[in-house]
């Protein structure tokens, strides 16, 4: 049975491929949708997941992290004297004006951390130090983002807010889901761009002691410290995806789009699978004539079927890898994790088998005496 679907299938080349485009162009355009959201995913909250931080506390009503509310850095001090607290970092976060060389403005998402410690600072350097920001008017940025703000090399001289900055260090990777890319700087300088107090913070990051329990260590710093919230990075990452991707509307046109790439599969696997079914009944029609009970051309069409869906899948999924690949150089990341690809090998074959089921009755239904006939 399995050698006859292999043998009906490759039979006729040209049907082969027609039939094989339409599963690799599903497979990759729902990839690549799917891709897209997971990126978009990814990018809202990286800030928050890659920051080394166990907790965050931040003050009430914060919904996403870029529209942080100051607060007193006495909450600070008091954070730190909480037992299983074994280390407590201060970060601020806010838009501001790059100026470039041309003189035009771009925005950017102004990061003031602590470089001496290991929270909330930039990773992943190609170029330069974290130590090096504390260099005068030292500043890192991503370098996806260097020719949209007019930086060619190290050293260059900027303006933030009318103050100098100056880029000591660039990195790789960290996307922003806004269009104002990430600059690192210290708090120090950032407070001085953005005129905050020196007695204020917009958010503190907590790593806890070995062994201390997370939910206990969340809950003594929420009853000590009162008009902020206290929230683990697991929790505080949701809380800013969701924002991002859902309150704002920005994500749900991501995902319907990749909800219609999916929908779109579906339709054009069914209707390759179907067409080439129907192309072979004179076949079906010759088997039946020989005495082929219908569970054995269920068996000829169903596998014929999963073999398609496997050779077009495996197409469609190299062709999403390398797109995957090069989006990687681009400021919007195609994530394609493998159980994304697991799904998409399930639901391409369901869809393939599905479709091939709707022909079934047509041929099931066969009059062998049709090929006899002119």
């Amino acid at each position: 049975m399995a050698s006859l679907a292999w043998r009906n299938l490759f039979h006729d080349r040209v049907r082969l491929v027609v039939t094989l485009v339409g599963i690799v162009f599903s497979v990759v355009l729902t990839s690549v949708q799917f891709g897209l959201f997971l990126g978009f995913v990814r990018a809202t909250a990286d800030l928050i997941d890659r920051s080394g931080a166990d907790l965050w506390i931040l003050s009430r009503g914060v919904v996403n992290l870029e529209n942080g509310i100051p607060f007193t850095e006495r909450k600070y001090h008091q954070a730190l004297g909480v037992d299983g607290v074994a280390e407590a970092r201060r970060l601020t976060i806010n838009f501001s004006t790059w100026k470039k060389p041309n003189g035009s403005d771009e925005s950017i998402l102004l990061m003031g951390v602590e470089p001496e410690g290991g929270l909330g600072i930039p990773w992943n350097l190609v170029a330069g130090r974290v130590e090096d920001l504390r260099q005068p008017d030292a500043v890192i940025i991503d370098e996806l983002y260097k020719e949209k703000l007019g930086v060619t090399e190290l050293g260059q001289v900027f303006e933030i807010q009318g103050r100098r900055a100056r880029v000591v260090g660039m990195t790789r990777g960290i996307r922003i889901f806004t269009t104002s890319p990430a600059v690192f700087t210290t708090i120090d300088r950032a407070r001085q761009y953005f005129g905050l107090p020196r007695d204020q913070t917009i958010y503190v990051l907590i790593r806890l002691a070995a062994g201390a329990d997370p939910e206990e260590v969340r809950q003594s710093l929420q009853s000590r410290l009162s008009y902020v919230e206290v929230l683990t990075t697991a929790a505080f990452a949701r809380k800013q995806a969701f924002y991002w991707m859902f309150e704002t509307g920005a994500g749900v046109s991501v995902l319907i789009a990749a909800l219609l790439g999916l929908v779109v599969g579906v339709v054009v696997v069914a209707q390759t699978i179907y067409a080439s079914t129907m192309d072979h009944l004179r076949e079906y029609g010759t088997l039946k004539a020989m005495g082929a009970s219908n569970g054995y051309l269920y068996g000829v069409i169903i596998r014929q079927a999963l073999i398609s869906g496997a050779i077009g899948y495996a197409l469609g999924i190299l062709i999403s890898i390398i797109v995957s690949e090069t989006s990687l150089s681009t400021t919007t990341a195609i994530i394609l994790p493998w159980w994304l690809l697991l799904v998409l090998f399930v639901i391409t074959q369901v869809m393939c088998v599905a479709a091939s089921m709707v022909s079934i009755n047509k041929v099931t239904r066969l009059d062998p005496a049709m090929i006899f006939k002119g």
